[in-house]
């Protein structure tokens, strides 16, 4: 691949990265500066691309790390706790449970989740999920699922109780499954 080729291939894949890293970060100069950081880098050594991967999985591994960079720098800025009235909101109190403590309605049948972690229109639904968590359950959930942190590192950087983390991620992924349920798997 040309040095040309390369450069070109960057730029396309700038959006993606932006994208994603607005959803990792939900502050658009924090993003702006972790993306930027990363084209700096893949445009400073190309030759650390061996095309082992793809060039957009290469400069995702590149963006967590100026991520979780942003996040330990600006870590005293995060805001997690949203002030929303919706805060309070527990998903629990919303599901039906006999008295043996099992779900009174099954929950959908979602076929092969694997699958459609393929698919570009799942993703969109994914992301307005995420989208719609409060703040403070997503950035957890995206710093423990997305970014591949341990929660011994995000107790450590957000200054959490395990059992608030657990807590705090236990909700987002009640919420983010209620909302996949109701858009995308039942509109299957």
């Amino acid at each position: 691949m040309s040095v040309t080729e390369y450069e070109q291939q960057l730029v396309a894949l700038r959006e993606d990265l932006l994208r994603y890293a607005r959803m990792q970060l939900r502050n658009s100069a924090w993003a702006e500066d972790a993306v930027s950081e990363t084209m700096l880098a893949a445009l400073a050594k190309p030759q650390a691309f061996q095309g082992r991967s793809q060039l957009k999985t290469w400069l995702i591994g590149i963006l967590k790390h100026k991520i979780i960079d942003i996040l330990r720098q600006r870590r005293r800025e995060v805001v997690l706790d949203s002030g929303s009235e919706d805060d309070g909101f527990d998903p629990l109190e919303h599901m039906a449970f006999k008295a043996d403590g099992h779900f009174a309605q099954r929950p959908s049948d979602w076929g092969n989740p694997e699958q459609d972690l393929g698919s570009r229109q799942f993703m969109m639904v994914l992301d307005a999920c995420t989208e719609k968590l409060p703040p403070a359950q997503a950035r957890l959930f995206l710093m423990r699922e997305w970014l591949e942190l341990s929660s011994d590192e995000i107790c450590k950087e957000l200054e959490l109780t395990p059992t608030n983390l657990y807590v705090q991620l236990h909700r987002a992924r009640l919420r983010l499954r209620e909302c996949l349920e109701l858009n995308w798997f039942a509109a299957r």
